[in-house]
């Protein structure tokens, strides 16, 4: 019966940790369909944004994000999570980067978001530039990323950086996320316009867009185009790191997601195992228990 009990114990064990797996799938179900929304809620802004591009575009020559310093060192930005149990999230991007070093050979000094980032900089010896954990939360917001994307730019235009390189992992599907090292900075202006495009087109016909904006008649802008220029790139770099952030994010979330759900029915497949054990010995405890009374009951007849 101790062995019974035992099992018994375990069997419970088990689907309390199925229960909990199962409540964590859930919750990074809906935290990556949160993600999912806020990229799409930028839609009409987009479009704005990509109209007054096509007036401003010949005013965008020469912009220092546009021109590759001679720097020989990367400004590498890592985008992780701020805890484990998200299958190989993480160590996905931590792979990334080894190999982009090795590839490369590239001198890389880094600015992490979350926790695992950080860990991994200080466990390799790297140079942690800023560390930005404890400025997020699973809810991103813009201004948080601001503020990200400011220092970014500020260290790029000093001259230290030849580029910006942003490594983390690219949402493809809820099942599918593929760690990637993008370039960031030096930006190029068609870099901005297929962005922009691309996001446009999901919701309106972009070149009749695009074809509104060049039939318009030349007007007059205060300030200067040169100078409105200026005001309207910081806004398309950061609303491009936001939409890495939220990739990331979401790529977080689903690769949660896929873990729990693989730990739950790992979890119940155990316990479905040891529910068969359990009846087994349950049933031998009882076929003994009955042998043994028709033994007393038989041994009683010669008395």
């Amino acid at each position: 019966m101790a062995n019974a009990k035992e099992i018994k114990r375990k069997i419970k064990s088990i689907k309390n940790t199925a229960k909990i797996t199962g409540a964590m799938e859930m919750i990074s179900t809906v935290k990556m369909k949160k993600a999912q929304n806020l990229a799409l809620e930028k839609k009409e802004f987009v479009l704005e944004i990509l109209k007054m591009f096509m007036h401003l575009e010949k005013s965008f020559e020469d912009f220092p994000l546009f021109t590759e310093k001679e720097w020989e060192k990367t400004l590498a930005v890592i985008i992780t999570s701020n805890k484990w149990l998200c299958w190989g999230y993480n160590v996905n991007v931590f792979k990334k980067v080894n190999s982009y070093i090795q590839e490369t050979g590239e001198e890389l000094e880094f600015i992490t978001i979350w926790n695992k980032a950080a860990q991994f900089v200080a466990s390799t010896g790297n140079t942690l530039l800023a560390n930005f954990s404890e400025d997020f939360s699973d809810e991103i917001k813009s201004y948080f990323t601001k503020s990200v994307v400011e220092l970014i730019m500020t260290e790029f235009l000093t001259g230290k950086y030849k580029k910006v390189k942003i490594f983390y992992n690219y949402y493809v599907s809820a099942i599918k996320q593929i760690p990637v090292s993008r370039s960031f900075l030096p930006i190029s202006k068609e870099w901005v316009k297929d962005y922009l495009v691309k996001i446009a087109a999901k919701h309106v016909d972009v070149d009749e867009e695009i074809e509104k904006a060049e039939n318009m008649n030349e007007v007059k802008v205060e300030p200067s185009k040169a100078e409105l220029a200026e005001k309207i790139l910081p806004i398309i770099v950061h609303m491009m790191f936001f939409d890495i952030m939220l990739e990331a994010k979401a790529s977080e979330h689903s690769s949660r997601m896929i873990a729990m759900k693989n730990a739950k029915e790992a979890a119940l497949k155990i316990a479905k195992r040891l529910t068969l054990q359990y009846n087994k010995a349950r049933q031998a405890m009882i076929t003994r228990e009955v042998s043994e009374i028709t033994a007393w009951a038989e041994s009683m007849k010669d008395v």
